[in-house]
Order: structure tokens, then C-alpha cells, then sequence
């Protein structure tokens, strides 16, 4: 019996050989129809007998190309239409944008293979592509996914690739990137040089050169990560001081030279969205001491492009690999903005000539007790949506926080966080932000009616909300955000006991918070505990110089330590100002907290970039130490952990001769003593039995790991991010989360009750 059905697949099904695929498996089985590209996705049309018809739909629930993210599949019966064979139609544009957009991609084993073949026509060609990898959300400028809206749209097709593109039977049928060196893009040297671009790159980082490279969604600049003079070179033209360099390795067997690599590491090193893993570093690394100072650890990358393969195997060595730009600013990837931004940095310029249309940072993850936590979620991720576990009632723009800032879209059962966009202080990333809003709206067709945005007024996120016209505007305070992340990264809505520690976010009190114990959930949050106040003298000085929370913390008891003596009549004058509460406002941050112990411990008093007193005060830490130290808890309704004991138990061993690595452990043991302990004085309180923890400072692994192990010991469920950073790159996550909760619980109350 001949049947015919018409199918809608939803997902991320343009730009990963999905057509391709449906053809191939409705011509195998003798099927006729169609199968095309619209706004909303892939829609098919199948005739044949039903036992086959039925196989079809089967198979492309089960066998989709590895690219493919089918999230859902309509189907109903259609009159036959009589077709003689099964096409690909040409792409239909208009209507309600729903299509999805893939990241982008590494480099499949298919065009390595053709990269590396002297008889390949490709050969040592370095934007060789196939449906399965390569550029995409980079390069699209619109939908449907076709060529015409892609960056490729200026390199008409060669005969060879245009046979290629049309042929059902090849690996690049319908591949829109689809080039070869007769009509693609091309490398070339800036400088001009004779050669090869690739092998006189390789030259010039053997000479202690910083070469500004054009990678995917982005300029890098790259050095040989084993010569000291190269990398403080880079450090010091790029205006970053301390902060750790990523680097690039041929493959596993080159990182294994410099970092240890446990399988679950080896997995993302190696998965096709190639992230930055951070890495414990080996006591033997050829590595020169300026890629990540004072660090333990090291930020590794394999290639993820031809043309990054092609230069790793022609240099040979471990490179850096970092963000083109000056400190603080956002990534270049306009070519003449790049050439004059890096023009100080770079002596020469590795570029092609593709226009990037979206700037895109790599992606950053670790693995902790053997499960991936991502610290920024960009390239090989975005724009990839997270299914929220109920529908917004209404279209939802997030705009996120400051630091490590993202977007969010949220539309239907879909959020759609934004790529790693960085801290919104100057006017170049703020212009990235908007421009990627306006973007991310176009490619997915939101017209945002709901805008959430952070409590803080001077945030540029927020005075970007205030701004907007005819949108409701749902202000979400900061830790709320932190934690309702959690649970939308998690699925749930609660209630959960949330433990928000962080750096700061303006509290509902107009205190700053940062150490927070709240009972939570999507639609509303108590703040049942917090980290005893402390004042931050001098405001933002504070953040910027450790020293001050040291003497915020140890008040007047104090001049014997070697920190006092080292800031002298300066140490008199902030303590002064403490006790005056003069341009020192009240906080319960745990980053403060961190902040202080570091500089007892004589680790950093000043910092360079956020967060590093911290991180370096974890690289101290002896692992082997068992000791931890105890903080009270006082009051309820909120109660109150009491910092100031952790502080004055680290100084306490510190003047008993103790050493800087065991003082650091038993301080971070701690700490996470004491989130045990006000987690279980939460439950007391309310009964839950569920924790979530989420703020940059559970991207500390020490701490985690204590504070995990401890929960669980004490008969808790964990949550943990997993999609998104627990840092503030995942808060408009939650502030979409808790905008569609909101909405949701008005809609409800304003349906009438048919019992009365």
C-alpha cells in the first residue's frame, strides 16, 4: 500500500548534512518526495510503501549525521502524490524563524585525511570542509543555512566543488563552506614573505616572533610557548601581566608532554568542539615559566582547524594560542580593526581573507571528579539552545551581568545563551553585546517582550534594559540568578537550599553580597544565611588591592604581620577608613574572603585580572593536608558564618610558624566546612535536602571538591553546573529562568478557578 507522509524536524538540522542524509536513506529505499530547507527547520515529504515510509522516519530518529541535534519530529499523512523520484529542493525562505544554527566544528578525520594526501586535491589546504565540520556560526549572516547567507557567499564554487556539492553520493553534498584552493579563500602573510604563509609562520615563532593569526571567530597571537623571551614579549606588548596563556599542541601525544591527561580529559580534548581543558601542568613541562605563572595548571588546546593542523605540524613544538586583543578588550576580527589593535603586538600577521561575522572566543572547560564544568562557553558551543523545562509564555531577552558576560534568548521551550561576549567595561565589548543581541533576534526571529536584567544600576547590561522600549523589564537580584541558573541547568525549579559565593552582586538590602545561603526557587529566593559583613575600604580599591580586605578583616590586631609592616602608615589609613565605614561599604563576598587570607599569606596583595588572589591562593594549597578550620555561626533569619574566624585562624598559624601550603588547604577546608554547615542549618530550618551551588568561586576545584564531598557525607543531593559556568558567564541563564517563572506564576494566578 502506498502511503505518503510530510515530516517538520526541529533542531539543529541545517548546515550538518541533513538533507544529504534523508536522501540517501529515501533513494535506498526506493522512496520518491522531497526533502528541503525553511526557516523553521527540515521539512520532508515521502511516498512509497508504508513498511518503508515507516523505516525512513525510524532512521532519521536513530541514524542522524553526528552534527545533528533532533529535537523534535511532527508527522502526518499526506494524499500521494505521484513523484517519480526523491529531490532536494530548493530552500524556502519567510515565515517564523526556527531553524538552529550548529556550532562550530573541528576538523573531521575525513579532510584531515585529505589535508595530509599529496594526491588529494586539497592537499595542505587549509579551509578544507565536508557537512560533518567546519565554520558555521561564525559565518552565517542569516536563514535558512544556504551559501548565499554565509560569509562564503563572495567565493563562487569551482566546477570540481560545485560537482562535489551536487552529487547525493559525495561527503560534500550540499556543504555550503564547500571550497578548494581554486575558488576558496586563501592564506597570505603580513608582511609579505616568500613561502609558504604556514611554513613561514612556523619560522617566525622559531625566531621569538608574536604572530597575529585569523582563526575561526577571531584573531589569536601566537608564540613559541617554550621560549621565555617570546612569551614575555607578548605578555608585555598584550598588557597582560600574570594571567595564564592557552596552548596549542600538534596532538595527545605532544600534551602528554606537558600535562597530565586522564581519559575524560583526553574525550574533550579531542571531541569535535575542541575546547581549552584546563590541565594539571608536569613538574617536567618544556614550558617557559611566563605561559602561566605561579599556576599549577595549564590551559591546552588541540587543532581544531585545517589550518591550525597544518601549522602545529610545522612547527612542532608547543605554541600559545591567546585571544587577539589588548587586555580588556574584546577579541579583533574585523581585519583592518585587527591590524591596527594588534599592530604594537604582532610582528606579522597570518590572515585569510573569509569574513568572520561573529566574534567568538574559545571555549574553556575542566573536569571535575571525572565530569566536565565549563568556565566559558563559546566557540563548539554557541549557539547551540538549552531546553528549558517549561515554555516561556513570552519571549525573554536576558542581558546578563558584567564580568564574563553573556546573553540570553528565550523563546518556547529554548534558551539561547550567547557566546562568551567578556566584561562589559569599555565600549568596544559593550558594542559587541548589542551587536550580538541584535544578531542572535535576526537568526532565531525573537522580539523580545520580557527583558531581565541585574539589580546593580551601573551594570552596562542593566542601563542597556533601562533603555529599551514597549518590554516589560524584571529586575533579578544577582545570587538569585546564580542559583536559578543551577537549576535550569539541572532542570528543576525547586525549591533547592542555593549557596551563591562569589566575588560581589548588589544585594535586595543594598549591601554587596558574594556569600550567600538562600532558599530558592525559580520565582522568588529568602536569604536564609550569608557570610558575616566585613567592610570594603575603599570601594573598588578593594577588589583591585587584597591588602585592604586584610585589614578589614584583622581590624586593629594586627601590626605584627608581615602584611602590616609591608603597607605601613598605608595600613593605619585603611583601617582608619574601615572603622569611619567611609567609602567602605558592607559586604558578605566570599571572594573578599579569599582575598584577605592571600594577602596574610603574603600571596598577592595587588591583583592584575579578576580573581587572581584566589586562584593563586588554590595553587598554594597542600594537597596532602588534612587540617581545616572552624567558623561559627551565629544568629537566624539569616544567620551569619563567621568569616572573621577563618581569617584570624590562618593568621593565628601564621605566627605560630606554620607554613604558607598548609595554612592555605586548611583554610579552603574551611570553608567548605562551614557551607556543610550552614547548608544543614538551612535544612533544619526548611526540610530540603537539595543543594545548588553555583558563583566563581566554586570554579575553585579545592573548594568544590571539599564542599561536594562534605554535602554528600552529610546525606545531600549536589547540583552542579554542567552547561553552563557557574560563574557569571551562566547568570542570564538564570535570569531568563527566573523572568519565565515569574511570568508563568502571573499567568497562573490570573486563570479563574472553575470551583468557585
Amino acid at each position: 500500500m502506498t502511503t505518503r507522509v510530510r515530516l517538520r524536524v526541529e533542531g539543529i538540522v541545517q548546515g550538518v548534512g541533513f538533507r544529504p542524509f534523508v536522501h540517501g536513506l529515501a533513494t535506498g529505499l526506493g522512496l520518491t518526495g522531497f526533502v528541503g530547507n525553511d526557516a523553521q527547520g527540515v521539512f520532508v515529504e515521502a511516498e512509497g510503501p508504508a513498511a518503508d515510509v515507516e523505516k525512513l522516519v525510524r532512521a532519521i530518529k536513530s541514524d542522524a549525521p553526528p552534527l545533528a541535534v533532533i529535537e523534535g519530529i511532527s508527522a502526518e499523512r499526506v494524499e500521494p502524490a505521484g513523484d517519480r523520484t526523491f529531490v532536494i529542493v530548493t530552500s524556502q525562505a519567510g515565515g517564523e524563524r526556527q531553524a538552529l544554527i550548529s556550532p562550530d566544528t573541528a576538523t573531521c578525520e575525513d579532510c584531515l585525511r585529505e589535508l595530509f594526501d599529496p594526491a588529494d586535491r586539497r592537499y595542505r589546504y587549509p579551509f578544507t570542509n565536508c557537512t560533518n565540520c567546519g565554520p558555521r556560526f561564525t559565518i552565517v549572516t542569516d536563514v535558512p543555512y544556504d551559501r548565499p547567507f554565509t560569509t562564503m557567499s563572495g567565493f563562487p564554487m569551482c566546477d570540481d566543488c560545485a560537482a562535489e556539492y551536487h552529487d547525493p553520493t559525495d561527503r560534500r553534498f550540499h556543504a555550503q563552506p564547500t571550497c578548494c584552493p581554486v575558488c576558496g579563500p586563501s592564506l597570505s602573510l603580513v608582511p609579505p614573505a616568500q613561502g609558504d604563509p604556514i611554513l613561514v609562520t612556523a619560522e617566525l615563532l622559531a625566531a621569538g616572533k608574536v604572530v597575529a593569526v585569523k582563526g575561526l571567530g577571531g584573531y589569536h597571537l601566537a608564540a613559541d610557548a617554550t621560549n621565555d623571551p617570546a612569551v614575555s614579549a607578548l605578555r608585555s606588548r598584550k598588557h597582560r601581566e600574570d594571567k595564564p596563556f592557552a596552548v596549542m599542541v600538534r596532538d595527545l601525544v605532544a600534551g602528554r608532554e606537558i600535562a597530565s591527561i586522564s581519559e575524560e580529559e583526553s574525550v574533550l580534548l579531542t571531541c569535535p568542539r575542541r575546547p581549552i581543558v584546563l590541565l594539571e601542568r608536569r613538574e617536567d613541562s618544556p614550558l617557559a615559566v611566563g605561559v602561566a605563572p605561579g599556576n599549577r595548571e595549564i590551559g591546552l588546546m588541540l587543532p581544531y582547524t585545517p589550518m591550525h593542523h597544518l601549522l602545529a605540524g610545522a612547527f612542532d613544538s608547543p605554541f600559545v594560542l591567546t585571544s587577539g586583543n589588548v587586555s580588556d578588550e574584546p577579541i579583533a576580527y574585523h581585519d583592518l580593526d585587527a591590524r591596527e589593535r594588534l599592530a604594537r603586538i604582532a610582528d606579522a600577521f597570518l590572515v585569510h581573507d573569509r569574513p568572520i561575522h561573529m566574534r567568538t572566543d574559545d571555549s574553556v572547560v575542566r573536569v571535575v571528579r571525572g565530569v566536565e564544568l565549563p568556565l566559558r562557553r563559546s566557540r563548539g558551543f554557541a549557539p547551540q539552545p538549552l531546553r528549558l523545562a517549561a515554555p516561556v509564555p513570552r519571549p525573554v531577552l536576558a542581558c546578563g551581568a558584567e564580568l564574563k558576560h553573556t546573553f540570553c534568548l528565550a523563546k518556547g521551550s529554548r534558551a539561547f545563551v550567547s557566546h562568551h561576549i567578556g566584561d562589559l567595561e569599555n565600549f568596544e565589548t559593550y558594542r559587541s553585546f548589542t551587536e550580538g543581541v541584535e544578531h542572535f533576534c535576526r537568526l532565531f526571529d525573537v522580539r523580545p517582550e520580557v527583558v531581565a536584567h541585574d539589580l546593580h544600576p551601573e551594570y552596562l547590561s542593566t542601563k542597556y534594559a533601562l533603555e529599551l522600549a514597549d518590554v516589560e523589564l524584571v529586575g533579578v537580584q544577582h545570587h538569585h540568578a546564580h542559583i536559578a541558573s543551577c537549576m535550569a541547568d539541572n532542570g528543576t525549579a525547586g525549591p533547592v537550599i542555593g549557596v551563591a559565593f562569589d566575588g560581589l552582586g548588589l544585594g535586595t538590602d543594598g549591601t554587596i553580597w558574594g556569600g550567600e545561603f538562600l532558599v530558592a526557587e525559580l520565582d522568588r529566593f529568602d536569604r536564609v544565611g550569608h557570610l558575616a559583613t566585613v567592610p570594603m575600604p575603599g570601594g573598588v580599591k578593594a577588589i583591585k588591592e587584597p591588602w585592604r580586605m586584610a585589614a578589614a578583616y584583622l581590624g586593629d590586631g594586627s601590626p605584627d604581620l608581615d602584611v602590616a609592616r609591608r603597607h605601613g602608615r598605608d595600613w593605619e589609613r585603611v583601617l582608619a577608613v574601615a572603622r569611619a565605614g567611609v567609602n567602605s561599604p558592607l559586604t558578605s563576598s566570599a571572594g573578599r574572603l579569599f582575598d584577605a587570607v592571600a594577602a596574610i599569606l603574603g600571596v598577592r596583595d595587588r591583583i592584575n585580572y579578576e580573581g587572581q588572589a584566589a586562584i593563586e591562593l588554590e595553587q598554594r594549597a597542600d594537597p596532602a593536608e588534612r587540617g581545616a578550620y572552624d567558623a561559627g555561626i551565629e544568629g537566624d533569619a539569616p544567620f551569619q558564618v563567621r568569616g572573621h574566624d577563618l581569617v584570624l585562624a590562618a593568621a593565628g598559624d601564621l605566627r605560630a610558624g606554620a607554613g604558607i601550603a598548609a595554612i592555605a588547604a586548611r583554610f579552603h577546608h574551611g570553608v567548605a566546612r562551614a557551607i556543610v554547615s550552614g547548608c544543614v542549618a538551612a535544612r533544619d530550618r526548611t526540610g530540603l535536602g537539595t543543594v545548588a551551588l553555583s558563583g566563581g568561586v566554586f570554579q575553585n576545584v579545592l573548594l568544590l571538591t571539599r564542599t561536594v564531598t562534605g554535602l554528600e557525607a552529610q546525606g545531600f543531593a549536589v547540583l552542579l553546573h554542567s552547561r553552563v559556568p557557574a560563574n557569571d558567564g551562566g547568570i542570564s541563564l538564570g535570569q531568563a529562568a527566573v523572568a519565565a517563572a515569574l511570568m508563568a506564576r502571573v499567568r497562573h494566578a490570573c486563570v479563574p478557578n472553575p470551583g468557585h
